[in-house]
């Protein structure tokens, strides 16, 4: 007669997995993931360049993107995806397409997912912002930020983020 071997392995809670784990192991899954990119309006110009090469590169990998419709950051995640494949791109505005400068609505022009909140246009834009960036980290599995640590719409989106137990990688300009 066999033996029979039984044994009990005491596993970590999820709860405490290490966030850098995570982040390596997303770093290795060859699979498609959503990824949301958000930040700041004002940004330097040399980011602005970073912005763009990351989400080029997430594009090319195959990544959905997600982000918002504004300056700075937004901006050149827009420009990153175009470049590669508009059907990877998703832009959710905060509020009614006729509320974004002249700028953004030439660029978003070519976006092909674009979701407007009209419902929006009577909120402050902060609020209206923040509403904006919870609804794309629950549409997303990570989320990458570009802030600087008085941002605090975007520091509070992040730890919403990191509460809906979304891998979140924050950047800091300062």
């Amino acid at each position: 007669m066999g033996m029979s071997l039984s044994r009990s392995l005491d596993l970590p809670a999820m709860s405490g997995v290490d966030t850098l784990a995570q982040e390596l192991a997303l770093l290795q899954d060859k699979g498609k993931r959503r990824i949301a990119l958000l930040g700041s309006r004002h940004v330097p110009v040399v980011a602005i360049h970073l912005v763009e090469l990351i989400a080029r590169s997430l594009a090319q990998e195959g990544h959905s993107l997600i982000t918002s419709g504004a300056q700075g950051v937004n901006a050149a995640v827009i420009r990153g995806v175009l470049e590669i494949d508009p059907s990877l791109l998703t832009v959710l505005l905060p509020q009614s397409l006729n509320l974004q400068t002249p700028e953004i609505r030439e660029q978003l022009e070519f976006v092909l997912h674009l979701i407007e909140k009209p419902e929006n246009d009577d909120l402050s834009l902060p609020i209206a912002s923040s509403l904006c960036n919870q609804e794309i980290i629950s549409r997303c599995d990570q989320l990458i930020c570009f802030a600087f640590h008085d941002s605090e719409t975007l520091l509070t989106s992040c730890r919403s983020a990191e509460d809906m137990g979304k891998v979140v990688s924050l950047l800091f300009f300062d």
